[in-house]
């Protein structure tokens, strides 16, 4: 449990480190518009890249695996929408967004560093999976209900066009994509290139877990909404739940494999989640106290899943 909590801890750490920062230091939000440009253009896509062009490509063939995270994040999207829908009596557009924050785990900012950190490098292939799919599944169906949601734009044209769009201007996505495709075609980077991209990809865990600890304390906290409860234990409680019985179902799966996709399931709602709903100008208020409350749970419920996976209590046939 010490080496568990070794582990756990410089991450949930730097969130609280950014948090008491944030708390703190009263500069305006607006400060943090590089740092996240930083990562979400430069530092992540850097560390995927490197993920997916260092595993051999016949790694990243294996559709089962694919099927089955895919199908855990689907599972716990829709039922964090009909939670949202039935108990906070939200619009279509609000139970979206909630769906969201039930499906879509801190994959970014967490997911690359401590799945490395607690499952060694066998389980960079499965991550670099596993984000690829969840964010292509979330980035197709948030922006196509919100936009048939959206009574200006109600064309289904219009609304594919939408996700296509952020789809294919999504910096984690293609950075992935180019990472595939350069470990199928055993691409050699040049010494330099490969340094620079290791400088950034070692930068982007502390700076995401800084500014999402910032992030979460410059967010309003007056009340919990009814619904908000419900989508986080969806989050941290179902979703992980959900990916082991897939695994068991769509198996067998290589140990490493199958304890990623859990570990992955068991992160905290992503901070992205309070920017869509921002931007949707929907939903803010509950999105903002999903992301903080979801953090500060996630310490006991992802501390406990990671001492699972490292004690052996917690494997795959």
């Amino acid at each position: 449990m010490v080496d568990i909590l070794n582990l756990a801890l410089p991450y949930f750490g730097l969130i609280f480190v950014g948090f008491a920062c944030g708390k703190v230091k009263s500069l305006p939000e607006s400060g943090l518009a590089w740092m996240n440009f930083f990562l979400l253009y430069v530092s992540l896509p850097a560390l995927l890249f490197a993920i997916m062009s260092k595993t051999p490509f016949a790694e990243l063939n294996n559709p089962p695996f694919l099927v089955a995270t895919t199908l855990s994040t689907v599972a716990a999207f829709t039922l964090a929408l009909v939670v949202g829908k039935v108990f906070g009596r939200l619009t279509l557009r609000e139970a979206t967004l909630a769906g969201l924050s039930g499906g879509y785990g801190n994959i970014g900012y967490m997911g690359p560093g401590l799945a490395l950190a607690v499952l060694g490098t066998k389980a960079a292939a499965p991550t670099a999976l596993i984000f690829c799919c969840d964010s292509i599944f979330l980035f197709t169906i948030v922006p196509l209900l919100i936009e048939l949601s959206d009574r200006d734009h109600p064309s289904i044209m219009h609304a594919f066009g939408v996700v296509l769009k952020q789809i294919v201007l999504n910096p984690l996505i293609m950075s992935a994509c180019f990472g595939a495709a350069v470990a199928a075609l055993h691409i050699e980077m040049p010494v330099a290139l490969d340094r620079t991209i290791t400088f950034l990809q070692n930068a982007a865990a502390p700076t995401a877990l800084f500014v999402l600890g910032v992030t979460v304390a410059l967010r309003p906290f007056d009340r919990v909404p009814w619904e908000v409860p419900g989508v986080i234990a969806i989050k941290l409680l179902i979703h992980p739940l959900a990916a082991f019985g897939l695994m068991l179902a769509f198996g067998p799966f290589a140990q490493p494999w199958a304890a990623t996709a859990v570990l992955m399931a068991s992160l905290p709602p992503a901070l992205n989640v309070f920017v869509i709903a921002r931007q949707n100008d929907a939903w803010i208020e509950s999105a903002s106290v999903a992301v903080l409350l979801g953090t500060f749970a996630s310490v006991v419920t992802l501390t406990s899943v990671m001492w699972l996976l490292q004690s052996g209590r917690l494997v795959f046939p």
